[in-house]
Order: structure tokens, then sequence, then C-alpha cells
């Protein structure tokens, strides 16, 4: 090939250079080069094959078809491009729409007003596996404490102190529920306690258990409780009935058949705890014809520092929970559940202690016992007080009580069985008040002799020592030590293997129930509508119902048999063991003795 053919060659290439792409134009700078260079080996007898990039344009005869592949593919593509941008822009107008649906203005999350702000994260849930490790609220703003529009009013009454925050715009969760029907209810449950405490305390406990599924309560109150400022509001609820500790009632109750038996007897004629067990037995007694007459089919005993956790039930209602029951069972045990306080500033229990200690029967042995220690911090027992649990009786003939904690019945043994999920929550201890509470209401000595004869449990005997010789500063240390749970690292552990857990179910429920008004509501209806007090002309009548209930006991079987009748009950009392008292849950000691028996 020539000079000039090759000249011409190169020529052609570097006009179809130019037309490619930019990646080709480095080629092109080097064009001169090669021109040089392939003249250079042609004159020495050398071939040198001309410069070539990737995209070279196609043969003459092909140029119609591939006009079309290119247009072909540009189609593809700009369809492609315009799926994938459907695609990206279809979820982002769904989301908008979304948006403008919900919109109302500038509404408030619901999730962050249900609560007042400073009540927002439930108690104990910085140190919960289960929670966040924030920090606590650090007991800022009881959840009954009183509004800053409302502190400032001039009647500084019940309804100020349940009341609802003026901050707090919660949603009404329990608005519109009707409390006050009964009717086509299966089984009909009845609480009956014995109680000194205040409207601020008896309210949220009352209307709690009406949400779980008790219809009625019979109170006998006495002290605060007995103050027609909490009477009166009280006797306007629906299926509450307020028995008066007065004169009438106590020279009723002492001519009881039960002064006559031998259960009881050993709590006779002692002072404080002693008293109040005697008491209680004795305000059972009559609740139980109450009951009956109501067409009751559970009656159950508790305080009002008690709640029930119906834990286990397909729903959280003790009306499910014992409708299961099999009815030929007579009594059903709750194993009680001991709160365990993480400050010393608790002012409202039910709404900010959620740890609770688990009781022997809810846990294995091994774990128990292997973690006994930890768990009893150097105090006597397991528990502070007791840990018997409670019970609940099926209301039927016959029936009598067998302490505070248990049922029973003349004529026969009632079969029993424990329940292992449902429990009783005892609040006991959660302030720092009821030290000096409880040593006001009795008069023993602060002597390690005398306080055994006024107070059942040991730790109740040292709560009262302390309380009584020692300065406020020393009455709190105390407390911190032996009450408080502060060492986060132990309650975790404790957390973990299952002794302590967190229950936030009752604390929920409290809360919501004050959110929708419930509770000032009762009192301002109260105040609306005054109800003159049915003290003496109701327990008139209630003394002369369980008279006659009392004196035709031994008849039941008619005029023929009431003297076998007779004879049967009284050979049954002759055998009867004590009645059940506040128990402490097995020691060491106890697992001994038994293991050697």
């Amino acid at each position: 090939m020539d000079n000039s053919s090759t000249a011409n060659i190169l020529q052609h290439f570097t006009g179809l250079l130019k037309a490619q792409p930019a990646e080709c134009s480095a080629l092109s700078s080097l064009l001169p080069a090669t021109l040089a260079g392939e003249q250079l080996h042609n004159q020495r007898g050398g071939r040198r094959s001309p410069p070539t990039c990737h995209r070279l344009p196609p043969m003459a005869g092909y140029r119609s078809a591939s006009s079309s592949s290119a247009a072909g593919a540009g189609g593809a593509a700009v369809f492609a491009m315009r799926v994938l941008l459907l695609l990206t822009l279809l979820p982002l107008a769904l989301a908008a729409f979304a948006f403008a649906l919900q919109w109302r203005g500038g509404m408030r999350d619901p999730t962050g007003t249900v609560w007042p702000a400073d009540t927002q994260r439930f108690p104990g849930m910085e140190n919960s596996p289960l929670g966040s490790s924030s920090s606590s609220t650090g007991g800022r703003g009881s959840y009954f404490a009183v509004s800053s529009a409302s502190a400032s009013s001039a009647a500084a009454d019940c309804a100020e102190i349940l009341g609802r925050s003026a901050s707090s715009h919660g949603i009404s969760l329990y608005r519109g529920w009707s409390f006050d029907s009964d009717t086509a209810i299966t089984p009909k449950i009845c609480i009956t306690g014995s109680t000194s405490a205040s409207l601020h305390q008896i309210l949220p406990w009352l209307y709690y258990h009406k949400v779980i599924g008790v219809s009625h309560f019979i109170l006998f109150v006495e002290g605060e409780a007995a103050k027609p400022a909490v009477t009166s509001v009280l006797e306007s609820i629906r299926g509450v009935k307020i028995i008066y500790r007065t004169k009438e009632l106590k020279e009723q109750q002492d001519r009881s058949r039960i002064w006559n038996e031998t259960w009881l007897s050993g709590f006779f004629y002692k002072p404080c705890n002693y008293e109040l067990f005697v008491k209680q037995s004795l305000n059972m007694e009559m609740a139980i014809v109450m009951a009956r007459e109501a067409g009751m089919d559970w009656i159950i005993h508790l305080d009002t520092d008690e709640l029930i956790h119906p834990a286990g039930a397909r729903e959280y209602s003790l009306r499910r929970l014992l409708l299961d029951v099999p009815d030929n069972v007579d009594m059903v045990i709750f194993p009680n559940y001991e709160s365990s306080v993480e400050r010393d500033d608790i002012k409202d229990p039910f709404t900010e202690v959620s740890m609770f200690k688990k009781n022997y029967d809810h846990l294995p042995k091994d774990t128990y016992f292997g973690l006994y220690k930890e768990a009893t911090r150097g105090n006597p027992n397991y528990f502070l007080t007791y840990g018997n649990g409670k019970s609940a009786a099926r209301v039927q003939e016959h029936m009598r009580p067998n302490g505070a904690h248990r049922w029973h019945n003349y004529m026969k043994s009632p079969n029993e069985i424990k329940l292992e999920e449902a429990a009783i929550l005892h609040y006991t201890y959660t302030k720092f008040s009821d030290l000096t509470s409880r040593r006001d209401r009795c008069g023993c000595k602060p002597t390690k002799e005398d306080v055994k004869r006024c107070f059942i449990l040991e730790f109740d005997r040292l709560a009262f020592i302390i309380a009584s010789t020692a300065t406020e500063q020393e009455m709190r240390n105390w407390y911190r030590e032996h009450v408080v749970w502060t060492d986060k690292d132990t309650n975790l552990k404790l957390l973990r293997k299952g002794v302590l857990t967190r229950i936030y179910a009752p604390m929920a429920i409290i809360r919501g129930l004050k959110e929708s008004g419930i509770f000032i509501d009762a009192v301002t209806s109260a105040k609306a509508h005054p109800k003159a007090n049915i003290g003496l002309e109701n327990n008139e009548s209630i003394h002369t119902n369980v008279t006659a209930a009392q004196s035709t006991t031994l008849k039941e079987g008619g005029n023929d048999n009431s003297q076998a009748t007779a004879r049967k009950i009284l050979e049954m009392i002759d055998v009867q063991e004590e009645a059940v008292p506040p128990m402490s849950p097995p020691g060491f000691l106890e697992l001994m003795e038994s293991a050697l028996s």
C-alpha cells in the first residue's frame, strides 16, 4: 500500500472518530503520531493495523437495521423510566393522601396526650429488661396531683384532688361506660372489706374492681372513711352498701355466735392487729348474709390497699376468671404479690408502683430458695407482711368466715383450688407515712415483748418499734434500707429470674378512669344530689337480718330436725381448725422441718 492510500485511510478514520463518543476522542489525538509511525513502518516493509474504537459505524449494508434497533432500544428505555417514575410517585401520593385524611388542623399526637406529660412513662420502666434505659420520672407529678388551676380555687375539696389535670386532654377511655348496669351479669361478684381510708384511696380501688367485673361492695367504714364527705360519695354509687361502726353495730356483733366458737378464740381480747382480725371476721359474717340476700354468686374479702389481678383469664376480667371455675369448687385462693417500691416519696401507690415480688406459690422452689437471701434483704421474711393470699368463695348456705384470708362452711369442708397466674396485688408500706400511721393506730409499748401481743407478723413489730423510738431521719434511713428497692442491679437480676415482676394493667386502668373523669363525676354527682345518711336506719335493718339469719341457722333442716342439726354443727365446731391468720411465706427453717418430717 502506498503512502497516498495510507493517508486516505487514516483521514477516513479520523472523520469517523470525530463522530464517536467522548471515550474515543483520546484516540483521535493519537492519529498524527499513528500516521508518522505508519509511514515509517511502510518504508521498512512492515504492516500495521489501523487503530480501532469499540464503537465503529455499521457497514453500509446494515445501516437501516441498526437504526431500527437503536430506535427500539431508546423507546424501551423511555418506557422503563416512566414505569420507574410511576412506582416512585405512587407511594408518595398515597402517603400524602393519608396524611390529608388524618389532618385535623394541628391535632396533637394522641399517644402523647393520653397521660399528662409528667407521667407519660410508667414508673419502673427505666430499669426493666423490657423497658427503656432512660432515667425515671423521679416521682414528678402524682397522678392525683392537684392542677395549678384547681389549686388556686377556694374550695380545695375531694373534687380537686380527684379532678383532671388542667393541662391534660387525654382520650376518654371509660367515658360512657355504664358502671351502674348489673343486668344479665354472670356471675355476680361481691367484695366486702373494712376500711378507714380516704376517698382518694377508696374511689380508684372501687372503680378498678368495677371495671374487672365486681358489681357489689359491702364496706364497713370508720375513721376517715366514715366522714360525711366520703360516705356521701360512696353511697351515691350503685351497688355500694355502707355500714358504719356505730355503738349499735358493736352491740349486735357482741352477740354473734362466733364468740361461742373456738376457731377464732386465739385472737380474742388482744389489741391492735388481733383486734382488727376479729373485727374483720365479724364484719365478714354480716356480709355473707347481705350477699345471699342480694343474690350474689361469689364473695371476696379485700382491703383497700389490695387489687385483684385476674391474670390467666381469656380477658382481663375477674368475672371471666370465676366463670371458668368448675361448679364443684367452693373456694378459689389468690396468692398475693407484694409491692416493691423503688422510691421513698410515693404519693399514690396504685399509679406509681409497678414492681411486685411474686408469691412462693408462683415460683419454682429452686428459684425461691436459691435467691431467698437477695430477695429478703435482711428482713425477717421473704414478704414484709402476709404471704398466704386471699380467697373468693361461692355464696351458699352455712357459710362462715375463717379469718380475713379464708372462708369456711359449717356443714362441709370447702373444695378449694389455688390459681396459677391470678394474684392479689398487696400495696403494703408503699408510702413512708405508713410507718407513722400504723404506729398511731396502736397504743402498745415499743418493746420486743409488748409488740408480740399487738402484731401478728414480725416486720410489723419491727416497724412499730422504729416508728415509736427513732427520729424522722432515722426512720427514713431505715425505710430506705428495708423497704425501698434502690439497688438497680439487684432489681434487674431478680426481674430476669422471675422473683420480681412488672405489672402495669391496674396502673393503666386507674389512669384511664381518671382521665375519663369518672372520679370527678362521682364527687360532683354526690354534691349535686345529696343523699340522706342511711347509717343508723340501714344498720338496724342489717342487724335485724343478721340476727334472724343467725337464729335460723340451726333450724334450716326444719323443726323436726333442728336438734339433730344443732348437734351436728356443734360436733363440727369441736373439731374445727383455728382461723387462718396472716402468715409469712415459708423460710429455710420451715423447709428443713418439712424435709425432716
